[in-house]
């Protein structure tokens, strides 16, 4: 048993989808989550920059006695997370590309992955794709944009149906039937991505496994909380704590103890 909390990062606000699995999952581990927000979008920021933000939050969390580190992030999983494997004893779970059952559940031979730039140029996408993608067909659309519309709570509405429908309808158009949702901001945008795609498409959301990875490592590791822990349940951002603390209650997220805080090293840029 360990008492610690279980760290999640993000970019800023997309990772608050994983910590909802987790939370779901593990109703009795103390957490804790740390939103990069100023410094959000990753997606278009070269890999050694995004390397050091991830350095900077790790720390950040392990000084607060985390006792494993969920990159809740694709972009930061993409561009650092075996480097944070080097550098730091402690657990980490990153954020796979859903490519495998995607691949392996498709009918028409078409998958579709929406995610960001950094995503689609990391080596884990690269190996996903050529691993269990095999005689598939696979469809990629980066999302510009999307990120910002969820990081100011606009999670519909015109604009962003008809950004939706900008990344969605090409993908459908081919004989898409699974989409997978490649960066972790996009699971709140399911309403309208749903309404868009039609029954027929299956969209997957990595988060779920990303949980049950967590679930994992903690009892092998023997990380588990004791059941009569209490629940620590903490959000921190790095950008506008009150836009912040908006946009959780609007994802239906309220109820966790929001506060500001910036990580040593921190440069708004």
């Amino acid at each position: 048993m360990h008492p610690g909390p279980v760290g999640i990062f993000d970019s800023g606000l997309g990772g608050l989808s994983v910590w909802r699995e987790v939370r779901k999952l593990l109703p009795h581990e103390p957490l804790i989550y740390y939103a990069d927000s100023a410094r959000c979008p990753y997606g278009p920021r070269p890999a050694a920059e995004i390397r050091q933000f991830s350095g900077e939050i790790t720390r950040w969390l392990l000084d607060r006695g985390c006792k494993l580190i969920v990159v809740a992030c694709n972009t930061a999983t993409a561009a650092a997370i075996s480097w944070l494997r080097e550098q730091f004893e402690v657990e980490f779970v990153g954020m796979e590309p859903a490519v495998k059952p995607a691949a392996a559940h498709t009918r028409t031979g078409h998958i579709g992955i929406l995610a960001t730039r950094g995503t689609f140029g990391g080596a884990h996408f690269q190996r996903a794709v050529e691993r269990f993608a095999a005689g598939v067909e696979v469809h990629v659309q980066p999302g510009d944009g999307l990120v910002e519309l969820v990081e100011q709570g606009r999670l519909d509405g015109p604009e962003t149906e008809a950004l939706l429908r900008r990344y969605l309808e090409p993908m459908l158009g081919a004989g898409c039937d699974q989409i997978v949702l490649g960066c972790t901001h996009y699971p709140f945008l399911l309403p309208a991505i749903r309404r868009i795609a039609g029954p027929e498409v299956q969209l997957i959301d990595p988060a779920p496994a990303v949980a049950r990875r967590v679930r994992e490592l903690l009892h092998a590791r023997g990380l588990e909380a004791p059941a009569d822990a209490g629940p620590l349940l903490e959000a921190f951002t790095s950008g506008d704590p009150a836009s912040f603390a908006s946009v959780l209650s609007r994802a239906e997220l309220a109820g966790l103890r929001t506060g500001y805080a910036q990580v040593a090293g921190f440069a708004a840029n």
